[in-house]
């Protein structure tokens, strides 16, 4: 259920501010309503036209409203709320916003909210999907414009093998697109509102299909398919298309209410991890809870488009409405960042797999995750996971990099990123080493760096070489001959030990 301190946190990051509440902003939300001639009941009213504040208010208080929107060059000039009235909350429109994209959000957040409490709600989807099932008498399916499944009837009516295997697996298969696309249905639903029968194909255990693009304006936004042997005629004809047009606009509400809602979480995200002053206010707004958090650095591409996958990538780590989902994302320049809660590292990367196995085959997810933090302490934890995900990126594989278990490895990157950019030394012993082994085919800089981990044992750097002890000790022999090696001196090995460590892509 939607709060008023919801909507007023919500749209505050839309150019709605509040300007005076004489009620708890715990109340809850249930309808939204304009100004009309008539008795208009509702929880928020929309002042469109008002002329003043005061006019505004007295429509609120017709209307038994908590909370009224107003336009901000419709307040008082002393910025005051006429009369304080009792049990209601005023909010100022800014005159840039307009009226129907305001509405468009307030409408999605407020019924959205009603809806996904009481489960089935007048426009929920599976609702939906019942009610047309019974008008065209079929069973229904509501699918995305990726064809992945979004809701589907109750009634099994002409129902097929094909149908229970898209409903268990979230989507239609492959093969069954590749049909579909073989027969121009998805040419069709790109450009056409027109219902489409589509002929059964045993094969592929389906027995037929009519199918119509679920669109707003212009731009496709799902479809809705029946199970039907034959096309449908006449009046369940048009209650398939007028079914259609329903879906729609529950889509068109529900992704303009999940849009604020990302924009909103977004933009709280990045104040955190840019350190900002009131961290903990932040953290509270996107109910994180005072526990270690983990910051999550994720990109996502397939071989021939970067963008769409990582938006896709940034739409399944923010899907789910309110604030059911653990982890609280922002999507910044090429990167997704999600902050989750849990000091275990195995809870992030578990996260990570989950939204990899939610894209499609063909992407590419590489992510790295930073070590337990504060919520004053994701400045420096989200460093920590763009390190780990350039150490994913240049392993191109494995597990993913978890900052508190690789920062050896990352340490190392470091140097390795100084030394490739021509940070190396041109001269001392490794440098003189490699450059004799390049000339005359020898191993000497690979038998310094065994003998160096090995601390000196001649046996046990033999064994990492392959080779009799006797040989590492001819060769250090040799090595004292090209270069002054200095052994003897800890620091020299020290440093001759990082050279080599962080050098070892440019031998």
């Amino acid at each position: 259920m939607v709060t008023l301190d919801r909507l007023i946190n919500v749209l505050g990051g839309y150019g709605v501010h509040l300007q005076y509440c004489s009620t708890s902003r715990s109340t809850e939300l249930r309808s939204v309503v304009m100004h009309e001639p008539g008795q208009v009941i509702g929880d928020v009213l929309l002042a469109v036209g008002a002329a003043s504040a005061a006019e505004a208010i007295e429509w609120a208080a017709a209307a038994r409203a908590v909370v009224v929107l107003v336009r901000s060059d419709a307040e008082p000039d002393d910025g005051t709320v006429p009369g304080e009235p009792d049990r209601i909350a005023v909010m100022a429109v800014d005159p840039e916003v307009s009226w129907s994209d305001l509405a468009a959000v307030v409408y999605g957040l407020v019924l959205e909210g009603r809806e996904t409490e009481s489960g089935r709600g007048p426009t929920d989807l599976f609702a939906l999907a019942d009610s047309l099932a019974e008008a065209v008498g079929g069973a229904v399916t509501i699918e995305d414009r990726h064809s992945a499944v979004l809701a589907y009837s109750r009634l099994q009516q002409h129902a097929d093998p094909a149908r229970a295997e898209t409903i268990l697996s979230r989507q239609a298969p492959e093969r069954l697109r590749a049909v579909f696309a073989e027969r121009g249905v998805f040419r069709h639903l790109a450009e056409s509102d027109d219902p489409m029968f589509v002929d059964g194909d045993a094969d592929h255990g389906l027995t037929g299909r009519m199918v119509v693009a679920a669109r707003a304006g212009r731009e496709l936004l799902g479809s809705v398919w029946v199970a039907s042997a034959e096309p449908l005629r006449d009046g369940r004809r048009t209650a398939l298309a007028d079914g259609a047009r329903m879906v729609a606009m529950h889509l068109l509400r529900s992704r303009a209410s999940a849009d604020l809602e990302r924009q909103v979480e977004s933009e709280l995200v990045i104040r955190l991890l840019e350190g900002a002053a009131d961290a903990t206010t932040v953290a509270s707004r996107l109910a994180l809870p005072q526990t270690p958090l983990r910051v999550i650095a994720l990109r996502a591409h397939t071989t021939d488009e970067r963008h769409a996958a990582l938006l896709l990538a940034f739409e399944r780590a923010t899907a789910g409405f309110g604030w059911s989902r653990p982890g609280r994302s922002a999507l910044a320049g090429n990167t997704v960042y999600t902050v989750l809660p849990g000091a275990e590292p195995a809870a992030a990367r578990a996260w990570a797999a989950g939204l990899r196995a939610a894209l499609p085959e063909p992407v590419t997810v590489l992510a790295g995750v930073s070590g337990p933090a504060t919520v004053a302490e994701l400045a420096l934890a989200r460093r920590e996971a763009d390190e780990c995900l350039a150490l994913h990126e240049v392993r191109r594989g494995g597990a993913v990099p978890v900052y508190d278990e690789a920062w050896d490895d990352i340490l190392l990157q470091r140097l390795r990123i100084a030394a490739q950019s021509g940070r190396a030394p041109k001269r001392g012993p490794v440098a003189e080493l490699r450059e004799h082994d390049r000339a005359n085919g020898t191993q000497y800089a690979h038998t310094l760096r065994a003998w160096l981990e090995a601390q000196g044992d001649l046996a046990e750097a033999g064994r990492e070489l392959g080779v009799h002890e006797n040989t590492v000790r001819y060769r250090l022999r040799k090595m004292a001959e090209v270069t002054t090696l200095d052994l003897d001196d800890a620091r020299k090995r020290l440093a001759m030990m990082i050279e080599l460590a962080a050098s070892e892509d440019l031998s």
